[in-house]
């Protein structure tokens, strides 16, 4: 089969890519000269995914219990001869899965017996297996890990913000689910999703290191042409309509910590974006934030030195296709005075306006980090295929970026960082 390969000369990265006859989309991004190989298989299928109609007409909307996206990611790694984690042990690999609220991914990395590791990944995730047994038996694990999340102040405070901010959107939801829905999640209902979702079509395979692309597309087309899958349905995710503004403006507990933890929120308002229109969102934004808030600039300077904050603090944006949201967070011995603070000083970046000098510095600064990020093999896997469920290209995250202007993130500024699409979340200590 035909490689396309893309290059990028600022990163001097080529990465080959293919895409199957009814199978999964392949990149490979070879690293000639290093020991390590790092590979993921990744779906598009997050905790948010829980309302969907499979396309043609007549067909019903279905409603999931929270948290099955997580529960297939666990059932997974079980199949009729045992644990998948021993057999990639007997191969000195390391492997692991994670979901999050848009996709789920399953890897490995390692440095011999690449190719038997990576066939042994093809295989799991594509060999569903699940019995009324085993599914009763990890309902009972899962439960147990929600309640041990539950005690997690930087979790509570968190997942207390999202439904702050959130009146339907499914991203209020505890990516595990409950403990109650989970006790309704079945083995029916866990194939049905898994045949929708975990069609090679809405899946997509990264490897990097020193490989052969043509090896690794050669793998996967034999792997899949040893398979049936029925024929694809693009499913139609269905998110409620949620309204501009805030559900709550303040959300706050109590749990066993030694100081108050505190999360401030900026709910953004668009109801869907895509591609290089929601990349250059995020780039402008997260450019935004380190302008107020970086470590190199007076508020964090002077909240530090007032011990308001502390090394941990961090400001951070996430964009997604249905939701995006800025988080401001820490540990503060003084919450509410903090909150004070951080929108004053938002007040005051608002009537000074941003400087040209700051602009240029934190934009190089931005440039550079990216580039350093280059050097991690997770990080470049795992961001190239969650870019791509956004229909975003990693490769032009350096070529938006030079093409954002001051004056974008002074519009930006005065289009979300509004005090009236703000929430706070603090989980205070026991009295």
């Amino acid at each position: 089969m035909e490689l396309t390969i893309k290059e990028n000369i600022v990163l001097e990265e080529k990465v080959y890519s293919a895409v199957l006859d009814g199978g999964p989309a392949v990149y490979v991004l070879p690293r000639e000269g290093y020991n390590k190989k790092y590979a993921i298989f990744s779906t598009h299928f997050g905790s948010i995914d829980n309302t969907f109609r499979a396309a043609g007409d007549g067909e019903e909307k279905m409603t999931l219990p929270d948290g099955v996206a997580h529960f297939l990611e666990h059932k997974l790694f079980d199949d009729e001869e045992g644990n998948i984690f021993d057999r990639f042990a007997a191969y000195g690999a390391s492997p692991n899965a994670f979901t999050s609220f848009t996709h789920t991914t399953y890897l490995f990395s390692c440095t011999d017996f690449f190719l038997e590791n990576f066939r042994l990944l093809l295989d799991f995730v594509q060999t569903p297996y699940f019995t009324e047994e085993s599914v009763a038996k990890e309902q009972g694990i899962i439960q147990q890990e929600i309640r041990m999340y539950e005690d997690n102040p930087e979790w509570r405070v968190f997942f207390n913000l999202l439904k702050a901010l959130y009146e339907k959107h499914p991203v209020r939801n505890d990516i595990a689910g409950t403990v109650e829905s989970i006790s309704r999640i079945t083995k029916d209902i866990l194939y049905q999703c898994y045949n929708t979702f975990y069609h090679p079509r809405n899946m997509a395979l990264f490897v990097i290191g020193n490989v052969s692309p043509q090896e690794i597309v050669n793998e996967v087309a034999e792997s899949i042409s040893r398979r049936t899958f029925p024929p694809f349905s693009e499913m139609n995710r269905i998110y409620p309509k949620e309204k501009a503004a805030v559900n709550e403006k303040k959300i706050v507990e109590k749990l066993a910590v030694s100081q108050p933890v505190f999360n401030l929120g900026f709910k953004d308002t668009y109801t869907y974006m895509e591609g290089q229109q929601l990349l250059f969102r995020e780039l402008i934004t997260e450019l935004l934030l380190e302008m107020i808030f970086g470590r190199s600039e007076k508020l964090y300077t002077r909240l530090y030195e007032e011990g308001l904050i502390d090394e941990h603090f961090f400001s951070e944006y996430t964009a997604e296709l249905s939701y995006g949201y800025t988080l401001l967070g820490g540990r503060t011995k003084d919450p509410e005075r903090l909150h004070e603070e951080l929108l004053a000083g938002i007040r005051g970046i608002k009537k000074e306006g941003l400087k040209r000098d700051s602009f240029e510095r934190h934009k190089r600064k931005l440039r550079g980090e990216f580039l350093r990020s280059f050097n991690s093999l997770e990080f470049i896997a795992n961001n190239y295929l969650a870019y791509r469920f956004r229909k975003i290209d990693f490769f032009e995250v350096i070529d938006v970026l030079e093409k954002i202007r001051l004056e974008d993130l002074q519009k930006r500024l005065d289009e979300h960082l509004i005090e009236d699409l703000h929430a706070i979340s603090i989980v205070y200590p026991f009295q």
